[in-house]
């Protein structure tokens, strides 16, 4: 069941505790460790799940890394492989190549997506959420949509997702404008 709830300003530092253990297990497996999704912008409703991508160099030390989260209690999810692709992509299928896990059953609830460095999928929800972040109206508005479409379909994830897709989609161009007219480039990493 979809459930979008207000922002919790919790949900920061719950991210935080998730990536300092998994910075300490991954060690220099993990490029970077970034806090991403609805819940890593300010202000904006969300379902309460902490979203975390660990961006690797790429994937030859995939069983190394299974090993080590599921260490942790982590649980790959074999069946998602990648990403949504955009309209209109013109590169490779593997560009939107990931590995998602389910969190622990101690852990509050989360998802681990795995990306690549320099993959456009792995770029793309740290734009997303820089985009987000300076743009409050932008913000908003998504939020207004995924909470009308868990509203009207609350037990359908898949409509859910039919329409979020494209719509992030429309949002993300737009951050693509923005972050060439202002340069911009990811910060650090947040964990």
């Amino acid at each position: 069941m979809l459930n979008i709830i207000s922002y919790n300003t919790a949900w920061p530092q719950e991210f935080a505790t998730i990536a300092q253990q998994l910075r300490a297990a991954l060690g220099n497996l993990a490029l970077r460790i970034d806090h991403i999704g609805s819940t890593s912008v300010p202000g904006l409703a969300a379902k309460d799940i902490i979203d975390v991508q660990v961006t690797v160099q790429d994937f030859t030390h995939t069983a190394q890394l299974i090993d080590i989260l599921s260490s942790l209690g982590y649980t790959w999810i074999e069946r998602i492989t990648g990403d949504h692709v955009p309209p209109n992509y013109q590169g490779a299928e593997t560009d939107w190549q990931k590995i998602v896990f389910r969190h622990p059953t101690t852990q509050r609830p989360t998802n681990l997506h795995v990306r690549a460095q320099g993959r456009p999928n792995q770029r793309y929800p740290i734009l997303f959420r820089d985009y987000l972040r300076a743009h409050p109206v932008a913000s908003a508005a998504y939020a207004q949509i995924k909470q009308a479409l868990s509203q009207r379909h609350p037990d359908d994830v898949d409509f859910y997702y039919d329409i979020k897709d494209p719509l992030c989609d429309i949002v993300i161009e737009a951050a693509y404008d923005w972050a060439h007219t202002t340069n911009w480039q990811p910060g650090p990493s947040d964990g």
